[in-house]
C-alpha cells in the first residue's frame, strides 16, 4: 500500500476545495489522509464538510488571542498534534506568518484562482475579469512569506469568453481548481516536488 500522506486542511469560507481533497482521499486518487481541518470562522461551510466526512476539525478565532504569535500557535498545535505533514490552505484567508513557515518548511501549499505571478489576492476572479484577460485560471503553489508569492507547482488555464461574467468565469475557474489541487498533492506524495530557486521541478 502507497504512503498515505497526513494533510491538514486550513479553511475560512465554502471549503468547496477542500470536498475536492475529501473525495479524492476517499476514491483513492490521492495517496493522503486528512487529518484535521482547522478554521479561523466558526461559521464555515467547510468545518460542516469535515464532520460530514468524520475528519476531525478544530477553530481559532483571532479574538480569543492577545497576539498573532499566540493565535498562529494554537493552529500550529492542532496540526502538529494530529501529525500533520502537509498543511493544504483551501480559502484561508490569513497571510501566514515566517514562524509558522518555519514549522512547516516546504510543506504549505495554497490554490490560488489566477495564473500567478497576476492577480495575487483577494478577488482574483474579478480582478481578472474586469481588467479584460483573455485567458485566466488557477495556480497551486507552495507558500512563503508574500502573498501569493511562492514557487508554482501547477496551472491550469481558463479562456474567457465573449458571454462570460465575473460569476461565470469564476465558476469554470473553479472546476479547474478541483482538478490541479488534488493533482498537486499527489505529486507531493510521490515525492516528485523539488525546489530549485523559484522553480518546482516535477520529477
Amino acid at each position: 500500500m502507497a504512503r498515505q500522506v497526513p494533510l491538514g486542511v486550513l479553511v475560512s469560507g465554502s471549503g468547496t476545495n477542500l470536498q475536492s481533497i475529501i473525495d479524492n482521499c476517499r476514491s483513492h486518487r490521492i495517496d493522503a489522509e486528512i487529518r484535521v481541518v482547522v478554521s479561523d470562522n466558526r461559521d464555515a461551510y467547510a468545518l460542516k464538510r469535515a464532520e460530514s466526512a468524520g475528519i476531525p476539525t478544530a477553530i481559532h478565532l483571532r479574538k480569543d488571542y492577545t497576539s498573532r504569535r499566540d493565535f498562529e500557535s494554537a493552529f500550529i498545535n492542532s496540526l502538529t498534534s494530529h501529525g500533520v505533514e502537509l498543511v493544504c490552505l483551501a480559502g484561508f484567508m490569513r497571510i501566514i506568518s515566517p514562524d509558522f513557515l518555519k514549522v512547516f518548511s516546504n510543506r504549505i501549499i495554497n490554490i490560488h484562482p489566477a495564473l500567478l505571478p497576476s492577480f495575487p489576492g483577494l478577488h482574483a476572479q474579478e480582478q481578472a475579469f474586469h481588467y479584460g484577460v483573455k485567458v485566466s485560471g488557477c495556480t497551486v503553489h507552495f507558500v512563503d512569506a508574500g502573498t501569493d508569492t511562492g514557487p508554482i507547482i501547477l496551472q491550469a488555464t481558463v479562456p474567457v469568453l465573449e458571454h462570460d461574467t465575473a460569476e461565470s468565469l469564476k465558476a469554470r475557474i473553479l472546476e479547474q481548481e478541483h482538478q490541479i489541487y488534488p493533482r498537486a498533492i499527489q505529486l507531493y506524495a510521490e515525492g516528485r516536488l523539488e525546489i530549485q530557486g523559484r522553480h518546482v521541478v516535477v520529477k
